[in-house]
C-alpha cells in the first residue's frame, strides 16, 4: 500500500448550499469508497435527513462526522489550498485546471503538510463568484458541450477517484519550496481581506465606484501569492498605518494649532 495514503487526513470535501439531502448521502458514500472521510457542509438545505442516511448506504461514519457551517470561510478554516469545482467559466479569473492537474497541485501541497479543500457548489447554480474567489484555482471536469451538467455526488466521486489514483501512484509530485513560516490558512486570509476592504474604504480608494470588482481582483492576486503568516503580518501593519494616516487627514482637531 502506498505510503502516500498517510496524507488522506489532509483532504476535505466541502459541499456548499446543497439542496437535496440525497446528494449529501451519495457524496458520503462516494468518499467512503475511495478512503476519504472528511466532509464539510455549508448551509445545507436539509440535514440531517433520512434520505441522506439512506443514500449513504452504510457510510454513516462520514455523515456523522460531517461538519456543519453557516459560511464557506468557516468550512475552509485551517486549509491552505482550496480548489473549486465548476462546470463553466465564471467572472472570476482563476487558473483553470483539469481534474488530474488539480490532483497534482493538491498532492504537492499535501506532501508539504498543507491541508487541501475540494469545494463543490449548489446543484443548480454551482459556486457563486464570491465563493470561487475564496479558492486558489478552478477545476473543470471535462464533459460534452451540449450536456455539461454533472450530478453533485458524481462530481465528488470523480474527484475522489482521481485523488485516490494519485495517492496510489508510484511517485508524488515534488512539493513546492518550504515557506519560512507556515502558510496562511483560509481564515487568516479572510481576516486580511476584511482589513484590506476596510482600509480601501478609509482612504476613499473607490471614489464612488462599486468595490466588488476591485476586491475580486485583489483576492485573485493575493490568493495566487499564497502568503505565509509573516508576510500577512507585514501587510496588516501596512494597512494599519494607512488607516492611521487616513484618520489623521480627516481629523483637523488633531492638527497643530497656531499660537
Amino acid at each position: 500500500m502506498s505510503a502516500a495514503l498517510d496524507l488522506v487526513p489532509l483532504f476535505r470535501f466541502v459541499l456548499v448550499r446543497t439542496s437535496h439531502p440525497g446528494n449529501i448521502g451519495s457524496a458520503a458514500r462516494a468518499l467512503r469508497t475511495m478512503g476519504f472521510s472528511r466532509m464539510e457542509l455549508v448551509a445545507p438545505h436539509r440535514f440531517p435527513d433520512p434520505e441522506a442516511s439512506a443514500l449513504a448506504a452504510g457510510a454513516d461514519d462520514v455523515l456523522d462526522a460531517a461538519g456543519r457551517h453557516a459560511g464557506l470561510v468557516d468550512a475552509l478554516a485551517g486549509s491552505n489550498l482550496a480548489l473549486g469545482l465548476s462546470a463553466r467559466r465564471r467572472g472570476v479569473n482563476l487558473p483553470e485546471l483539469s481534474p488530474r492537474e488539480g490532483v497534482a497541485m493538491a498532492l504537492a501541497a499535501a506532501a508539504r503538510g498543507e491541508q487541501v479543500a475540494w469545494v463543490f457548489g449548489n446543484e443548480r447554480t454551482g459556486l457563486e463568484n464570491e465563493e470561487l474567489a475564496r479558492c486558489h484555482a478552478m477545476v473543470r471536469i471535462p464533459s460534452v458541450d451540449d450536456f455539461s451538467s454533472l450530478n453533485l455526488s458524481q462530481a465528488v466521486q470523480v474527484m475522489a477517484y482521481e485523488l485516490r489514483v494519485g495517492l496510489l501512484g508510484d511517485e508524488l509530485p515534488a512539493p513546492p519550496p518550504l515557506h519560512d513560516e507556515p502558510p496562511a490558512d483560509a481564515a487568516q486570509m479572510e481576516r486580511f481581506y476584511e482589513h484590506l476592504a476596510q482600509t480601501l474604504d478609509d482612504i476613499e480608494f473607490h471614489k464612488g465606484r462599486a468595490p466588488t470588482t476591485i476586491m475580486l481582483r485583489l483576492r485573485k492576486l493575493f490568493q495566487r501569492a499564497q502568503m505565509d503568516e509573516r508576510e500577512l503580518r507585514m501587510l496588516h501593519g501596512i494597512l494599519a498605518d494607512a488607516q492611521r494616516m487616513a484618520s489623521l487627514a480627516v481629523r483637523p482637531d488633531k492638527a497643530p494649532r497656531e499660537s
